[in-house]
C-alpha cells in the first residue's frame, strides 16, 4: 500500500514548514557552492574536497530546485519515485562531502593553512546542516507520500476530504410491502427402517 504513494504522479500533501526547509537547503547549497569555489581557487591542482563540495551544491540545486520547480509549474511530471532517488542520493552526497572536507580541513588547519582551512571547514560545518535537513525532508517526504494513499490520515498533514454518503431508502422504490406467506405443508415419503432395529 505505501509504495503506491511513492509510485505515483503529482505532489503528495505536504506541510507547509517542509518549504522553509527546502529553501534552507538550497540558501546552505549555495554558500557551499562559493566556498567550495574559493578554496578550489586557493589549491593548485583542484579537486578534491572542494570540488566535491561543488558537486553536491550543484545536485541540491537539481534535487531540490528542480523538485520545487515542478510542484509549482507542472505536477503533472512530477514523479515521485525520481525525487526520492534523488533525495537519497543527495544525502550519500552531503555526507561524503561533509566528511571529507572537515577531514581535510583538520589537517590544513593543523599546519596553519587558515584561510584554505577555514573554507573547507565552513564547506564542512555548513554541509552537516545541510545533510541533517535533507535527512528530514527526505522522511516526511515518504510519510506524506505514504499516507496520501489512506484519507483518514491526512488530518495531520492538514488536508482532509470526507466523502458524503447518501443514507440509504428504508424501501426501494416501486416494490410494495408484502405480508408474508406461510409455507404449504409438505408430505415426506416414508423411509425404510435399515437393518438394524431403531434405539
Amino acid at each position: 500500500m505505501g509504495a503506491q504513494g511513492l509510485m505515483a504522479v503529482g505532489v503528495p500533501p505536504q506541510p507547509l514548514w517542509l518549504l522553509y526547509i527546502k529553501i534552507a537547503i538550497l540558501v546552505l547549497s549555495l554558500i557551499v557552492l562559493a566556498l567550495g569555489a574559493y578554496s578550489e581557487s586557493l589549491l593548485w591542482g583542484g579537486g578534491g574536497p572542494g570540488g566535491m563540495d561543488i558537486f553536491i551544491a550543484l545536485w541540491s540545486f537539481i534535487v531540490y530546485g528542480g523538485g520545487a520547480a515542478l510542484e509549482i509549474w507542472a505536477p503533472q511530471f512530477y514523479y515521485r519515485i525520481g525525487m526520492l532517488v534523488g533525495q537519497i542520493l543527495a544525502i550519500i552526497f552531503w555526507l561524503t562531502a561533509w566528511a571529507w572536507s572537515a577531514s581535510v580541513a583538520s589537517v590544513w588547519l593543523s599546519y596553519r593553512y587558515k584561510t584554505f582551512g577555514g573554507s573547507l571547514a565552513g564547506c564542512a560545518g555548513l554541509g552537516a546542516i545541510a545533510w541533517v535537513l535533507t535527512i528530514v525532508h527526505l522522511i516526511f517526504f515518504i510519510r506524506a507520500s505514504i499516507l496520501e494513499s489512506n484519507p483518514a490520515s491526512q488530518a495531520e498533514l492538514g488536508k482532509v476530504e470526507v466523502p458524503a454518503q447518501q443514507p440509504y431508502p428504508a424501501q426501494q422504490p416501486g416494490y410494495p410491502a408484502q405480508a408474508p406467506q406461510p409455507y404449504p405443508a409438505q408430505q415426506y415419503p416414508v423411509q425404510q427402517q435399515g437393518p438394524y432395529p431403531p434405539q
